[in-house]
């Protein structure tokens, strides 16, 4: 490569799309509970006790987990270099309130609740301490906009009993 030369420069095609995540756990089983039994992605394919597959709808696999590397260790700790979250988008507010409810019911703690504008996020931990965002897109029309026309994300509380009215409506 010719040092000298600006690198040319490459778009990724409109519709690319980020396919899959795939986890290192320390417990195969606990994370399943979490992933399948908690969130409610189905299983589409084991290999023994080291991996699993799991996907919403009729896809090969979204999540992957395994403990290859991982079985019986420790979570990374916050501060260190590594994945912040996987993102898993609801395609609705209505369906992010069902899972919200599911989540209650079963106490399972949140990490954060927000509203940026252009989504509306819960934020929680795997079993792993693996950082997992539940949201949904808000519509494209809606979205914040600067005076110039450019996003305008922000961070702000979630009213969560707002969502869980949600479930209330027809």
């Amino acid at each position: 490569m010719d040092e000298s030369r600006p690198p040319e420069t490459y778009r990724i095609p409109d519709a690319a799309r980020i396919g899959h995540v795939h986890l290192k756990v320390s417990d195969l089983e606990k994370a399943l509970k979490f992933y399948s039994g908690l969130l409610g992605f189905q299983v589409r394919q084991r290999y023994g006790r080291e991996a699993v597959f799991l996907a919403a709808g009729n896809y090969h696999h979204h999540i992957g987990l395994n403990i290859w590397f991982s079985k019986g260790g420790l979570s990374a700790p916050k501060s260190s270099p590594g994945l912040f979250h996987t993102a898993i988008c609801y395609p609705n507010r209505r369906e992010l309130a069902r899972i919200y409810h599911r989540l209650k019911e079963h106490k399972y703690p949140l990490t954060g609740a927000a509203d940026h504008g252009v989504s509306e996020a819960l934020y929680l931990d795997d079993p792993d301490g693996n950082g997992v965002e539940l949201y949904w897109d808000t519509p494209f029309e809606s979205w914040p906009k600067t005076d110039n026309g450019s996003l305008e994300m922000y961070t702000r509380p979630l009213d969560l009993e707002g969502l869980l009215a949600e479930l209330d409506r027809v």
